[in-house]
């Protein structure tokens, strides 16, 4: 993805920045900007996929219907799950695309065809609502977008998830996508499937056992390197944030602050860092309040993987309508299920190896963070561990 300077007014490749709340905010500009791109959050969807609309952006090599990056990836995701054109996989991904899933990584276009029909026919009635987009790139080095979709329907045919409930849902996903000339060639997926399963009255260690003893008969196992990395030797962890990801100053703040409490395990960061009124969005449709609620869902997630390093992958930002910016940052934390926490779900400790894959959509406003949606799927964690288990016991045999 290009990057720019963050304080520079102009950079040569194209972009300007501006000061939002207090924070240089690098935004992509292009030659043939008539607008600005679209944004999710106060539009209906007939506004997220017009079809008079002028480019926003240079978009070379994609449909002539979509007008911004956030368009194309609207448009597109709506048009193959809830109009059910999956056949437009073909043309919006490689056919070597890999995506990466909390359950599993797919590798061809021809797999991920399968697998969207499978997950509608269970959830004929599901509908997937874009929640909001963040972006960077452009049309020549490619763009990067995170996709936050509120899912909701009903569980009425029988399928991956067994007999028919007929009982309904609500759940959150954030979809990373690279993409290049109208083709997503790698996708992160985070689907929040143990929300699913519990408002079904469904049994998670059902399917973590099923999902865990497909992979043990294929021969995968989890394997226990050690060292994650976060205490080398008899070292105290780095004290200071790689932030050679980030693009612009709010993007380097946020992964210094995210890197002091995690790997520092300095959680009055919260306090600093989070409006008074702050709101927290979590797995399984948890929704809290304040300062205090957003720490203690943090800490009790490390509380359960205690010797967990945090790692951020990507971090992306823009400036947003509603005033202030929102930031996706998706990460991944690696450690050992030796405590309790907030993965009740997997029972008391049993000292296996864990690997979390995450996004994080932050929302500020006056410096701070007023809205915060975090998705993980605890069902990819019991699976783990179940799978664990499997590998130990085959060894005892």
């Amino acid at each position: 993805m290009a990057a720019s300077t963050p304080d520079a007014d102009n950079s040569d490749d194209g972009a300007i920045a501006a000061k939002v709340n207090g924070f240089h905010i690098t935004e992509p500009q292009f030659p043939s900007t008539t607008t600005a791109a679209l944004q999710v959050e106060r539009h209906d969807y007939t506004d997220l996929a017009p079809t008079a609309r002028k480019r926003a952006h240079a978009m070379e090599g994609f449909d002539e219907i979509s007008t911004d990056i956030v368009d194309y990836i609207v448009r597109c995701t709506h048009r193959i799950w809830d109009e059910r054109d999956i056949g437009l996989i073909y043309t919006h991904y490689t056919h070597n695309c890999v995506l990466y899933g909390t359950m599993g990584t797919i590798y061809d276009r021809e797999a991920v065809v399968r697998d969207t029909i499978q997950r509608l026919v269970s959830l004929p009635e599901r509908r997937g609502m874009a929640t909001q987009v963040l972006w960077n790139g452009n049309d020549k080095d490619g763009f990067y977008t995170s996709h936050l979709v509120t899912g909701a329907g009903r569980h009425s045919q029988n399928g991956h998830f067994g007999a028919a409930t007929g009982k309904t849902f609500m759940s959150r996903t954030i979809a990373d996508c690279m993409i290049y000339r109208n083709r997503i060639y790698r996708e992160w997926v985070v689907a929040d499937t143990m929300a699913i399963i519990k408002q079904l009255g469904l049994d998670p260690n059902v399917f973590a056992e099923e999902a865990a003893r497909g992979l043990f008969d294929k021969g995968l196992e989890s394997i226990d390197i050690g060292e994650n990395r976060r205490l080398i030797g008899q070292q105290m962890p780095e004290w200071k944030a790689d932030t050679s990801i980030a693009n612009n100053e709010v993007e380097r703040e946020t992964l210094e602050w995210l890197h002091d409490m995690w790997n520092c395990r300095m959680f009055g960061r919260v306090e600093k860092h989070y409006a008074p009124n702050a709101q927290y969005h979590g797995p399984k449709m948890t929704e809290l309040y304040g300062p205090a609620a957003a720490l203690h869902q943090h800490l009790a997630l490390l509380g359960s993987i205690p010797d967990a390093a945090y790692m951020p992958q990507h971090i992306c930002s823009n400036p947003c309508e509603e005033g202030g910016v929102k930031v996706a940052v998706r990460w991944v934390m690696e450690g050992h299920h030796l405590g309790y926490g907030i993965l009740s779900e997997l029972g008391k400790p049993t000292g296996l190896r864990l690997q979390v894959m995450g996004i994080t959509h932050y929302h500020y406003k006056n410096g701070r963070v007023v809205d915060e949606w975090n998705v993980y799927d605890e069902l990819s964690l019991l699976t783990q561990i179940k799978l664990g288990q499997m590998v130990e016991e085959a060894k005892h045999k």
